[in-house]
């Protein structure tokens, strides 16, 4: 699982104009999963289920 920083410097990930990532293969929003005993979050594609972590 990537990192939402390196998803972004890959293409794998895009920022709308309201700064919301979104997947580059579906252009659909990032959903997001937060596991309060992990340091970071886990960011979903609904549409293809691709994960990458941000961490917080």
């Amino acid at each position: 699982m990537k990192s939402t920083r390196k998803g972004l410097r890959a293409g794998e990930l895009d920022k709308d104009t309201y700064g919301r990532l979104t997947c580059g293969e579906c252009g659909e929003s990032l959903k997001k999963e937060n596991d309060p005993d992990e340091v970071f979050s886990v960011r979903i594609c609904p549409e293809c289920e691709t994960e990458w972590k941000e961490l917080r």
